[in-house]
């Protein structure tokens, strides 16, 4: 059953609140996506996947952090910390599956 726009912004300003002070990547990060995927009604683990496997920039293997096939990658990290590297490090994964016949909406 699809939501209403209203519950959307709903669960969406409570998931704010919930997560206004979290400052701890590491020990929140899947608790975060998960709730994320709840204010549009999904299952995070229908639609996205955690450290799904991509060659990196350099040639190694990596994890993205997230990624919904086709859709979205996300790379999370602690609040106050620079996103330059995240940026990059998404950049660098885009590419690859790119190369890989993989593309992403976002």
């Amino acid at each position: 059953m699809a939501l209403s726009w209203n519950e959307i912004r709903s669960r969406a300003i409570a998931f704010g609140r919930e997560w206004k002070d979290e400052t701890r990547e590491n020990a929140e990060a899947q608790s975060f996506w998960n709730e994320f995927f709840h204010i549009f009604g999904k299952k995070r683990r229908h639609v996205a996947a955690f450290e799904a496997p991509v060659k990196g920039i350099s040639g190694g293997s990596d994890r993205i952090d997230l990624l919904w096939p086709g859709v979205l990658i996300a790379e999370h990290k602690s609040r106050g910390k620079p996103l330059d590297k995240a940026e990059s490090q998404a950049f660098g994964y885009v590419q690859s599956l790119i190369n890989t016949g993989r593309t992403m909406r976002y």
